[in-house]
């Protein structure tokens, strides 16, 4: 596969960006559904040993007790799981009472965290990601600070920055999305994915960056006049190859991890697959094209 930068940029940005503005209005319009951890409350897990009841009939008896509004979520064959306010010991024993008037239960989990400590969780969550994002920036300037011509190094950060954010984003809008459609959660499990994915996407980025150092350096020793366009095209062509086989080699594990791994790590591996995906289609359909039309605004703004 051949990649014409000099004719196709902008039609590659759209690409990303089309997708980018699906997952900006699936924010804007569902939003995230916060899990337990994250926004404090408790969360009560049964199953029912002689088959479950209808669901309108477990909103009935859940409805009359005074313990604020519960959601309910069917989960596997025969349980069910409740989220609600941080309930105390009685009020728990007061639920499983009137769950267990439909029937045998078992309770299979039950957990409570308060709103302080799930506030913490989220801060601490997002100052970890801004500072990750940070040291991208400084590590990638540092790294590049050779190739200062026609691109400043620092500008390379800043790109891989952006390109960061859109693959955080894709697989935070299908949440957004997912948690209208089935009542899907983002949790701590959740941001550590984001997290795992800072370090898994960049890879692609500093592959394609790393090439085209080296082809600038090459261009430069041998004296060879090559518009930057077609380095950064030869640099992409040059790996794409590399950048598939790798990605696809890990979403062929977590295609495994979610589809035979337990309930509580399917929605991190999904997380993990989607972004990984578009990790690697960014590197080459993102973060190259923008380092072409960075080059051209520098050029039409010297002139």
């Amino acid at each position: 596969m051949k990649f014409n930068f000099t004719k196709h940029t902008r039609t590659f940005l759209l690409i990303p960006g089309v997708i980018s503005l699906f997952a900006v209005m699936a924010l804007g319009i569902w939003g995230l559904h916060a899990g337990i951890d994250l926004s404090g409350g408790s969360l009560l897990q049964t199953s029912y040993l002689g088959g479950r009841p209808d669901i309108a009939q477990v909103h009935d008896v859940v409805s009359k007790l005074a313990i604020g509004e519960v959601r309910v979520q069917p989960t596997g064959t025969d349980a069910y799981i409740f989220r609600a306010r941080t309930l105390t010991n009685d009020e728990k024993v007061a639920l499983e009472s009137a769950l267990g008037s439909l029937g045998t239960i078992h309770e299979d989990q039950f957990t409570s965290v308060g709103p302080t400590i799930g506030r913490e969780l989220l801060t601490k969550g997002l100052i970890a990601l801004a500072l990750v994002a940070i040291s991208i920036i400084l590590f990638i300037a540092f790294a590049f600070r050779g190739v200062s011509k026609p691109v400043a190094s620092w500008k390379y950060g800043v790109i891989a920055i952006i390109t960061l954010a859109h693959d955080i984003l894709v697989p935070t809008g299908l949440f957004a999305f997912l948690g209208h459609v089935r009542g899907a959660e983002v949790d701590s499990l959740f941001i550590v994915g984001l997290l795992t994915l800072l370090g898994v996407s960049i890879n692609d980025t500093i592959v394609v960056f790393d090439r085209i150092r080296e082809n600038l350096r090459k261009n430069e020793d041998h004296r060879v006049k090559e518009p930057f366009a077609q380095t950064v095209g030869h640099s992409a062509d040059q790996t794409i190859s590399r950048s598939i086989n790798t990605s696809l080699t890990v979403v062929i594990v977590l295609l495994a991890l979610y589809v035979l791994g337990p309930l509580a790590t399917r929605d991190f591996a999904l997380t993990i697959i989607t972004g990984v995906i578009a990790g690697t289609y960014s590197s080459l359909l993102l973060a190259a094209p923008l380092l072409v039309e960075v080059e051209r605004w520098q050029v039409k703004r010297s002139k």
